[in-house]
């Protein structure tokens, strides 16, 4: 379709804007971010961080749950490998989860040694500690699909807070970064060729208008796409802008079929959904459903324990069981006072809603992590030249089809260190940004225009229904009828403003899932066709997409990336 094809969202001309020359562009204030821009800033490399918000709004900051990571002498990098295979289902690159595992217990020593304030273990607690003198005494946490206590926590609920202010920190310190927030990167500017090449971004910021930053290497790292769905844990800024700019560029884009939906959100009629993190299901928490009966020895082995798409799935059927609108979360066997302890957060909110912290939490699915992403290399590198991708964004296939507990910040932190030297490196050598004549020339468009807030309602209520945690390959059909025809109508027009951008980047985003799970033809981790119920070899690869294709490549799992 026309509409899908344009190169940019908005026309101009970038010699003709304000003008900004870095080294590095990495576009993303979380994790991933933050970490390869401290990495990239080593030495005398210039690098700009570009946050769409503030730090306390990205979805690291929001993360409740830990940092999984072999810091106990009973767990073993081994063990941690298997766990992340298992719940991956057939789909993670086994030399991208070695990699990553491995990378744990120096991430999280190096966390340490800046000042994070992980959690130590108290008299009453069973995990193991570390010798080594930056982890001696920390507490450790277990969590879905994990075989030892192995998760790492801070303040509890609020490993993310830390982790963002204690990165954050850092990189404010550095002399050779500038931290932009609140500036929102509209698309990446690439060279007009057969083969091109990414050259910066074109932002808006609301004090300073429009911005070209011409880079030598760009890093993006913008985070998922939660607010595709009614039902999200994500933060208000996570709109897919990253992936729908990468896609536009004619990046390789991969698995985006397989979105994480977190087992348990807090369930209160008309009241957004608060993340009751699976650490509390980690310290003895039950599911039990309206009539008080705890199901998930019903449905796995593992119980609450089995990894989240096997605990979300059966939540909902256990939910059309018995005709209820959620179920209940008991956390009566942790007992009120060590609740209170471990999840401050939590117990503060449930205070807001005058719901005992003690007794049985209203709990319900939601979207929570985008699986597929960019498609990148062991170096992080994309298939345009000067694109490098990391973090929720990104696709490396450390998650395979379904993503383990907690294993999310320690990609970030591991692969965000890792893109960041690869960066830095490759700068080293090719020298200063190149600036060249980029023309974006959009006619305006002579069709009626949707009112932006009912599409954006709309998108996000039919991807939930019919794209989320089950769907149907004739329902998926009618979906990408229904986003072609508020594409039609849309993606043609030209906005000044963010909420135009953002529902047009979610249109797309919400297009592009839509496809690749109709294309899917089985069931297979966070991907559950209900017409095929069940997993196919045939389908044991990696899907590829790129624009103007009407279908995908397939990639072996575990084959190298060509750049």
């Amino acid at each position: 379709m026309p509409v899908y094809n344009r190169r940019y969202l908005i026309p101009f001309r970038a010699t003709l804007l304000p003008q900004i020359f870095t080294d590095v562009l990495v576009v993303g204030g979380g994790v991933a971010g933050l970490r390869a821009a401290l990495e990239a800033g080593q030495g005398e490399t210039d690098v700009i961080v570009c946050a769409k918000g503030t730090l306390e709004q990205s979805s690291t900051f929001w993360a409740q749950g830990g940092i999984a990571a072999v810091v106990d002498g009973d767990d073993s990098v081994e063990d941690h490998v298997r766990d992340t295979v298992v719940a991956g289902a057939g789909l993670c690159d086994e030399g991208v989860v070695r990699r990553v595992v491995e990378g744990g217990r120096e991430a999280v020593a190096e966390l340490a040694a800046w000042g994070m304030p992980f959690d130590r273990k108290t008299d009453g607690d069973e995990a193991g500690a570390d010798a080594n003198a930056a982890l001696d005494g920390v507490a450790l946490g277990r969590e879905g699909g994990h075989s030892h206590f192995r998760v790492l926590h801070s303040d509890g609920d609020a490993t993310g807070k830390s982790l963002a202010y204690t990165l954050g920190q850092r990189v404010v310190e550095s002399p050779n970064i500038r931290f932009f927030t609140e500036c929102f990167v509209l698309d990446l500017i690439t060279t007009d060729s057969e083969a091109p090449r990414v050259l910066g971004a074109v932002t808006h910021h609301p004090k300073h208008g429009l911005q070209v930053i011409w880079a030598s290497a760009t890093v993006l790292a913008a985070g998922g796409a939660g607010q595709v769905y009614r039902e999200s844990t994500n933060p208000a800024v996570a709109t897919g802008d990253g992936v729908a700019m990468a896609w536009r560029a004619g990046a390789a884009l991969q698995d985006l079929a397989f979105v994480q939906f977190h087992p348990t959100t807090l369930y209160i009629a008309g009241a957004s959904r608060s993340l009751i993190t699976e650490a509390v299901r980690g310290e003895g928490a039950h599911l039990i459903d309206r009539d008080g009966y705890r199901f998930m020895p019903d449905y796995d082995d593992r119980a609450e324990l089995a990894p989240r798409d096997v605990v979300a799935r059966s939540i909902l059927n256990q939910m059309a069981k018995t005709g209820h609108t959620h179920v209940y979360l008991d956390v009566s066997p942790i007992g009120t006072e060590r609740f209170v302890e471990r999840f401050p957060g939590i117990a503060a909110t449930l205070q807001q809603f005058e719901i005992d912290p003690g007794g049985s939490i209203p709990v319900h699915p939601s979207a929570h992590y985008m699986i597929g992403g960019v498609r990148v290399d062991e170096h992080g590198r994309a298939s345009l030249p000067g694109l490098w991708a990391c973090g929720e964004g990104a696709c490396s296939g450390l998650h395979g089809a379904n993503r383990l507990a907690s294993n999310s910040l320690l990609e970030g932190l591991v692969l965000g260190k890792a893109v960041g030297e690869n960066v830095r490196e490759t700068v080293q050598r090719n020298g200063q940004p190149q600036r060249v004549k980029v023309v974006s020339d959009i006619r305006l468009s002579d069709r009626s225009e949707l009112d932006l807030a009912d599409v954006r309602s709309s998108l996000r209520s039919v991807m939930w229904r019919h794209v989320g945690i089950g769907r149907d390959g004739d329902r998926l059909k009618e979906v990408e009828e229904m986003f072609g025809f508020w594409s039609r109508y849309t993606l043609d027009k030209i906005f000044d403003e963010r909420l135009g951008w953002e529902v047009q980047n979610l249109l797309t985003v919400g297009t592009l899932i839509t496809r690749a799970a109709q294309w899917r033809g089985e069931s297979r981790g966070t991907h559950t066709r209900t017409d095929r119920p069940e997993a196919s070899d045939e389908y044991r690869v990696h899907d590829v997409w790129r624009r103007g294709a009407a279908s995908p490549e397939t990639v072996t799992v575990d084959a190298p990336v060509p750049v």
